[in-house]
């Protein structure tokens, strides 16, 4: 193998460890000796150096590790500043849907809805602020209740969780019946 090959694995090496690894793995990974796997290192990281990369690999005691450069941290700052935009996933979504329409709700009676453990969702959603706990059902064991943020009506472009799109009755009529009919389907099996 071309020596640009042997480069190429190391860096990815590093890369995909993200901490220092030993010259011995390294060299073991690549089947190479140690010197030869040393010298294969500093060439990359004379190259790093002389293309003024935003990357470097630093050598910690008997291993290497591939890192920033201390001149790109102020923009790794900015970028880690910045403000992630939380996606939405089909299931954060539903759940959402959810309690929007049926709030105050408990988990459980979301749980009952949608046939599946909510805890995640739920969480995600108080999480990105668009749900909060409003308090305690008076009912054995006091669940927690949830409701929709006003995080949640600015995200949605609704004053109030009045102006939320209803479904027509016609529509209503056949999600029932193919809730019956799943259900019938189910006591089948």
């Amino acid at each position: 193998m071309e020596i640009k090959k042997y480069e190429a694995i190391i860096e990815a090496l590093l890369f995909t460890m993200g901490d220092s690894v030993e010259i011995g793995r390294l060299a073991a990974t690549i089947g190479h000796d140690e010197e030869t796997t040393k010298k294969i290192i500093h060439n990359l990281m004379d190259k790093y150096a002389e293309e003024d990369r935003g990357i470097q690999i630093i050598e910690l005691e008997n291993s290497y590790q591939m890192c920033t450069k201390k001149e790109m941290y102020e923009y790794l700052i900015l970028l880690a500043a910045q403000p992630k935009k939380q996606v939405l996933t089909d299931v954060l979504l539903e759940t959402l849907s959810i309690i929007a329409y049926k709030q105050p709700i408990t988990k459980i009676e979301i749980e009952k809805i949608r046939g599946v453990k909510s805890d995640h969702a739920v969480n995600k959603l108080v999480e990105y602020n668009l749900v909060c706990e409003l308090g305690r059902k008076d009912a054995p064991g006091r669940p927690l209740l949830f409701g929709t943020t006003e995080e949640f009506l600015r995200c949605f472009g609704v004053q109030s969780i009045d102006e939320l799109p209803t479904l027509s009755q016609d529509k209503m009529e056949e999600f029932k019946t193919e809730a019956e009919q799943e259900a019938q389907l189910k006591l089948q099996v």
